[in-house]
């Protein structure tokens, strides 16, 4: 019996003791290879193409394998690595592109067309990377696909990936190349193109592909690409809210991102704009429409603003009865101080809960040249609040950047011996580190908590998009795993722009409600 361990020799000398009893007559000078594969193998001559050039793309393999583990010798100062992977893949192109010794045939058919795509083909390669052409090619050599066109288009590109293990795809290619994968369950290609899509989100495309890919997410059920879509939707709804995919938004999709509070975009009043078109463009029925609108936190928008909605907004005007009560509630609350509104509502629920706006009185943008050289400092206002009664009331925040301050388990410690050493501090110890403290204190405080947010601004693919998001509350001034993998010592650190880093940082009160008033 011939063993792994034995190598490809000990292959050749099992197969040949396998057929020694049956031995025939050494095959003449020119007649075909694959014949003399298939005597070698004892297969009969009716399959020797079945087994072709496949067989010997296979028994390449062997060899380059065996090279490889051969070129590991413990260290030794003579030994060398022969790789001559690029010729093997080179040739595996070419059997696929020339058809040498094909033994299978796929012919790929669509709906829309009587031609069918021809692919000669070799059942052991095929076998190798998908076990449905492993039981497609068990009992037959010529198979018919039907595909839709998106994926018949794109079947070469997939045949020469089961040949070659690597292919090139846009953006456009992505979903129907991952359709191949799936269905022939290839699944090193399955995750290639699930990782493409993953780290192709902020790429630009004329009609957008965030928004289809979700959807395709959703339908496939890939919670994780889900949650990478909606994410990067979620952080750079603004960029989307005015593409062509916003009109693409599924109904379900769009109650997903309404009930975030950590959607970023300029203000509450772009959301509804935003919102209206989508119900003008797609006219859902009208319970759709009105879980919609009750979706808008109409509180964050001005008195000034709400009563140019009601005067002027169609959508507004046609389901006015399903969010009257919200809108009474809203100027309910611009009127009064949030302490004494809270003493009569709950204000401990998302409508009340400011998103991630980017207009100047929620934050600042802060530009940090150079930001590995030294600490830096800056100040900003906000206002105390969302509510009309608070208008004129500010609040002033310090902002301290850090690029590398270290933990007190890092900070060096100096010995009571006679040297007085000091236990040596590398650069790369510290870490990133951003405090955020109220420069004043306020009686208009009580009721009221703040929390941060800091947005981290790249380029990707030309533009700048938001990668990460930190939050915390008034009880901590600082996010604890701020930049934590972030390398600002390099100048082509990712996270930088034109070696600067762009932050933008968000103040968002959160009330609660203090006293219960008995009724």
């Amino acid at each position: 019996m011939w063993r792994r361990g034995r190598g490809l020799g000990g292959l050749v000398a099992y197969i040949n003791a396998r057929r020694a009893p049956h031995a025939r007559a050494a095959p003449k000078p020119g007649r075909c290879a694959c014949e003399a594969m298939a005597r070698l193998t004892g297969s009969r001559p009716v399959a020797a193409r079945r087994w072709g050039c496949a067989a010997a793309a296979f028994l390449l393999l062997l060899l380059t394998v065996q090279a490889a583990q051969k070129a590991d010798l413990s260290g030794d100062a003579t030994a060398a690595t022969i790789n001559h992977s690029l010729t093997l893949l080179q040739r595996l192109q070419e059997l696929l592109q020339n058809g040498n010794g094909s033994d299978s045939v796929l012919r790929v058919r669509t709906a829309a067309s009587d031609e069918a795509k021809v692919f000669h083909t070799h059942q052991l390669l095929l076998s190798l990377q998908s076990e449905v052409f492993e039981s497609l090619l068990r009992n037959q050599s010529i198979i018919t696909l039907h595909e839709p066109p998106e994926t018949a288009a794109l079947f070469e590109k997939f045949i020469r990936y089961l040949y070659c293990g690597g292919v090139s795809i846009l953006l456009h290619q992505a979903i129907p190349m991952h359709q191949l994968a799936s269905k022939y369950r290839v699944w090193g290609l399955q995750r290639g193109v699930a990782d493409y899509m993953k780290t192709h989100l902020a790429s630009e495309s004329s009609q957008g592909h965030v928004v289809a890919w979700y959807h395709y997410a959703v339908r496939i059920g890939d919670s994780a690409l889900q949650e990478s879509c909606l994410q990067f939707l979620a952080w750079n709804l603004s960029a989307v809210l005015g593409s062509a995919e916003w009109g693409s938004v599924s109904v379900e999709l769009l109650l997903l991102l309404l009930e975030r509070s950590d959607l970023v975009l300029h203000s509450e009043l772009e959301l509804y704009t935003a919102v209206e078109g989508w119900l003008n463009r797609r006219q859902p029925e009208g319970p759709v429409a009105e879980r919609v609108l009750r979706a808008i936190r109409y509180p964050m928008i001005a008195p000034s603003q709400l009563f140019r909605l009601q005067a002027q907004s169609a959508v507004l005007v046609r389901h006015y009865s399903a969010v009257q009560d919200l809108l009474f509630q809203a100027f309910q609350f611009h009127a009064a101080s949030p302490l004494h509104f809270a003493k009569y509502f709950d204000v401990n629920c998302s409508m009340f809960l400011p998103r991630n706006y980017l207009a100047p009185s929620w934050g600042s943008q802060w530009v940090i040249n150079n930001p590995a050289r030294d600490d830096r400092s800056t100040s900003f206002q906000t206002q105390l609040g969302p509510s009309s009664h608070d208008a004129g009331k500010r609040v002033t925040w310090n902002v301290l950047f850090s690029p590398r301050w270290l933990p007190v388990s890092l900070r060096p410690v100096y010995s009571d011996s006679v040297s007085g050493a000091v236990q040596p501090v590398r650069i790369e110890d510290g870490r990133p580190r951003l405090v955020i403290t109220p420069a004043m204190s306020s009686p208009d405080f009580a009721g009221v908590s703040f929390q941060k947010t800091v947005l981290v601004g790249v380029r990707q693919q030309g533009r700048v998009l938001v990668k990460h998001a930190y939050s915390f509350h008034q009880s901590s001034d600082e996010a604890a795993d701020f930049l934590a993998h972030a390398d600002l010592q390099k100048r082509t650190s990712e996270y930088l722009i034109d070696n600067s880093l762009h932050l933008h940082i968000i103040v968002k009160p959160v009330y609660h409600s203090l006293i219960k008033v008995k009724k």
